[in-house]
């Protein structure tokens, strides 16, 4: 089989202007896409980011993006990247519908931005109570019996993501946030950090309803150029309706990138680059052991910027 190369846009993580702001200042790549961004949007993303004191506010997430796309740029440019296969996990789905050929690059901003209102304005009264925790190192047969117990307790909760072997993210009632930290330590596994507003969880079906009559259905979505892979259950996005289904998808069903690296291995995809602003995905062992992956990153960028020629 051939040996293809694989771009892959990342999941967003907490993000702030003191982490990223000097290379979106310093890179031309970031520039551009930052002044096609203000025109869009019809304000200084740069100011609003720098204002911003929230890791996902809705000029959070569009940096995000920009930064995403922007270093994909560079790796075309720079290092030579010629992808035949896209891959964008949760928030990285936006940066692929993009790279892939499905929407123009403004379309994806300005849905970025509304998608990032529509969401705050939802969890502002609904599901006030839930958070999504994710956590590493856990046997999965005690994290199971630990979730039987909770659920004859008559807890509630629902796997938001799979990263890998022990690797998850866990929506749940916040009040049972510190029980459930402590059982994740009492295993020997590892709390990471908590998402407020949650994701990826099914009873949050009135969200994608709502997604889908006010944002995404009043944007035009074509065919990916090339094939982009689900991040809900590693299925090939082929047409304008997968697309569109995998972007809905998102808000009501679990990301699993282990079925994601089984399609990206099965389609020959040996090389990957991860090009955003993230260390999570690039480093589990399920991406490490099967793929040679280049990081294309903020600070990889700035040290190219900075060294003198």
């Amino acid at each position: 089989m051939e040996q293809k190369t694989a771009v892959v846009f990342p999941g967003m993580g907490p993000s702030n202007f003191s982490t990223v702001g000097r290379f979106m200042v310093l890179d031309p790549y970031a520039r551009r896409r930052i002044a096609t961004t203000d025109e869009v949007l019809g304000y200084s993303l740069l100011d609003r980011f720098y204002e911003s004191d929230d890791d996902y506010s809705e000029y959070t997430q569009i940096a995000f993006l920009v930064n995403s796309v922007a270093l994909a740029d560079r790796a075309v440019a720079e290092g030579g990247m010629r992808a035949e296969v896209c891959a964008g996990p949760s928030f990285g789905q936006k940066a692929a519908a993009y790279w892939a050929g499905s929407m123009d690059f403004g379309d994806v901003v300005r849905m970025t931005a509304e998608l990032a209102r529509c969401e705050r304005d939802y969890f502002a009264d609904q599901h006030t109570d839930v958070v999504t925790h994710s956590f590493v190192r856990v046997p999965e047969d005690r994290l199971q019996a630990y979730l039987d117990d909770l659920t004859r307790r008559g807890g509630w909760y629902d796997i938001s993501g799979r990263l890998d072997r022990g690797f998850l993210m866990l929506s749940i009632r916040a009040g049972l946030l510190d029980e459930l930290k402590q059982a994740i330590s009492d295993m020997g596994g590892y709390s990471m950090y908590t998402m407020r507003p949650p994701v990826h969880a099914g009873i949050f079906d009135g969200l994608r309803r709502r997604v889908e009559e006010s944002v995404i259905g009043r944007y035009a979505i074509e065919a990916p150029r090339m094939p982009v892979i689900a991040d809900q259950d590693g299925r090939l996005v082929t047409t304008a309706d997968d697309m569109r289904r995998m972007l809905l998808d998102t808000f009501d069903r679990a990301i699993d990138w282990p079925a994601m690296v089984a399609t990206l291995i099965e389609s020959g995809v040996k090389r990957m680059y991860i090009t955003g602003p993230e260390n999570l995905f690039r480093r589990v062992d399920c991406t490490r052991r099967n793929f040679e992956v280049v990081n294309v990153d903020p600070k990889a960028a700035l040290r190219t910027l900075l060294t003198p020629a």
